[in-house]
């Protein structure tokens, strides 16, 4: 009798002990223990717990579907927190900027119109432009720097050749970029549309060339600029790696093609969560230049002068290209062509550069664990 009321309890407990086990098994199991590579890369005052921002930055290099991220650099303060390659790059390793550049075509105007070199509202200085009854001279510079000049310029097409930047960059407007995106007509009136473009960044580098120089020969064009950044920005912040590519009429492919290394980029990125202070104190641009740089547009909340804002959309279904519900709406970023970043959070003191190769889904997923590493770091 016994033994059957033992062997009845036993049967009895099967489905409890099997919800048990299947509890067990949906559980998260704890981390894999993080390796030696990926602790090295996090400095012991990192201003974050060193085993969390050692495994966010780990996640960066080894979960699936994020891309292959090349580079990480991480600064708090001012200070290095963290820094990791993937195999075959390293700190000597230049990067392709892509639309990254844009932002540092940004500052080359502003440092003109600080030295009353250039002027903001009135008409963009583009000669072909002025002709009696062209609507394009109604065109300011900025908007052109807002992203809202109104020119027919389409960065995305299908087929992709159609685009206006494909075709400015690598087809019938690759010799004198600048001139083929000058030409485009009006397709909207200008102020009225924000409409991203990396033709409207490259006549802004042309309108900075003819700051400094009378001269159409595409070297002397070519230096005048070398000189200038080097002289005004590379040099002050000791970005001594960067490389400015230009077109064969001697203009700045300044919507795409600057190269540095990623501690470079963070440089950069340092210098103007500092509003334009070098690590010196010099005021290498001026501090209300940067203000308006991450200040909104009015035609777009997430955009501000060739920067991206962490601003909310106002239509939620939109795609948003950081990540403004997970950090402060102050932060602003630099962003180019399969996943360039330099993310800058003023309020939390921190600049993150990812440098990598990521498509456009993947992107998606690889900007949320940036996010994952921003909040380690506290609002202040």
């Amino acid at each position: 009798m016994n033994r059957s009321l033992s062997l009845i309890a036993s049967v009895l407990a099967l489905p409890s002990l099997a919800l048990t086990l299947s509890a067990c098994s949906d559980a998260e199991l704890p981390p894999a223990p993080l390796s030696e590579e990926a602790l090295a890369a996090v400095t012991d005052d990192a201003g974050a717990p060193k085993q969390d921002l050692a495994r966010e930055v780990d996640n960066l290099f080894a979960l699936p579907d994020l891309g292959e991220t090349r580079a990480i650099v991480v600064m708090q303060n001012g200070a290095l927190a963290a820094e990791r390659y993937s195999e075959g790059y390293g700190p000597d390793t230049r990067f392709i900027s892509w639309s990254m550049a844009k932002t540092i075509t940004a500052i080359m105007i502003g440092m003109m119109v600080a030295d009353g070199k250039l002027s903001l509202d009135e008409s963009a200085p583009v000669p072909q432009w002025r002709r009696s009854g062209d609507a394009r001279g109604e065109i300011t510079l900025r908007q052109l720097l807002q992203m809202r000049s109104g020119l027919r310029h389409t960065e995305a097409g299908d087929p992709p050749y159609e685009s206006s930047e494909v075709r400015m960059l690598f087809l019938d407007g690759r010799d004198d970029m600048a001139r083929w995106a000058e030409e485009q007509p009006l397709e909207a009136e200008p102020g009225a549309k924000f409409e991203y473009s990396t033709n409207t960044t490259v006549i802004l580098a042309d309108i900075a060339a003819d700051v400094l120089t009378n001269s159409k020969d595409p070297d002397i064009r070519r230096q005048a600029v070398t000189d200038y950044l080097d002289a005004r920005l590379f040099g002050p912040l000791k970005m001594d790696s960067m490389v400015p590519e230009f077109d064969a009429a001697g203009t700045l492919i300044g919507g795409s093609l600057i190269h540095g290394t990623a501690r470079d980029w963070a440089k950069l990125g340092e210098m103007l969560r500092n509003k334009g202070k070098a690590p010196t104190g010099e005021q290498l641009v001026p501090r209300r230049w940067v203000e308006r740089m991450v200040s909104p547009s009015p035609r777009s909340p997430h955009y501000g002068f060739q920067t991206w804002l962490n601003r909310p959309l106002e239509d939620a279904e939109q795609r948003h290209p950081l990540f403004p519900d997970r950090a402060p709406h102050s932060m602003f970023a630099l962003i180019g062509h399969m996943g360039q970043y330099v993310i800058v959070s003023p309020q939390q003191r921190v600049t993150v550069v990812r440098l990598g190769h990521s498509a456009r889904e993947d992107r998606v997923r690889m900007v949320q664990q940036l996010a994952d590493v921003f909040q380690l770091y506290p609002v202040r």
